[in-house]
């Protein structure tokens, strides 16, 4: 197994006038290991190469957007056209309450009006 170690930097801003370095953005610098089989790194080595960007540039863009997309996908509802349409006729058009949820409503309301 090939070892990938990363690290990203924190920017800072140098101020000649007192010789401090002062950070210029609240980024705190974190470090991500990871084993892969030295096949894979050789795969992503090319990868990184052909980007012109560092190994550990290309490993932390891909994981990134791998990230942002598994969150869109749990985020965003896709649906079929013809889905599209039944979800924006029952909301145009809602069935009429059962009679239960009439009775639910009614308690509701008798709840809230005796609580104030």
């Amino acid at each position: 197994m090939a070892y990938i170690e990363l690290s990203v930097k924190l920017a800072y801003n140098e101020d000649r006038k007192r010789g401090s370095m002062m950070p210029t953005a609240t980024i705190r610098t974190a470090r991500l290991e990871a084993r892969i089989a030295p096949d894979t790194l050789a795969v992503v080595r090319r990868a990184a190469e052909l980007q012109g960007r560092s190994v550990s540039d290309f490993v932390v863009a891909a994981a990134q957007a791998a990230a942002q997309k598994a969150i869109e996908e749990t985020q965003i509802l896709r649906l079929s056209v013809e889905d599209q349409r039944a979800f924006v006729e029952a909301i145009l058009n809602p069935p009429p309450l059962a009679p239960a949820m009439e009775r639910a409503i009614q308690r509701h309301r008798t709840l809230i009006t005796a609580s104030r």
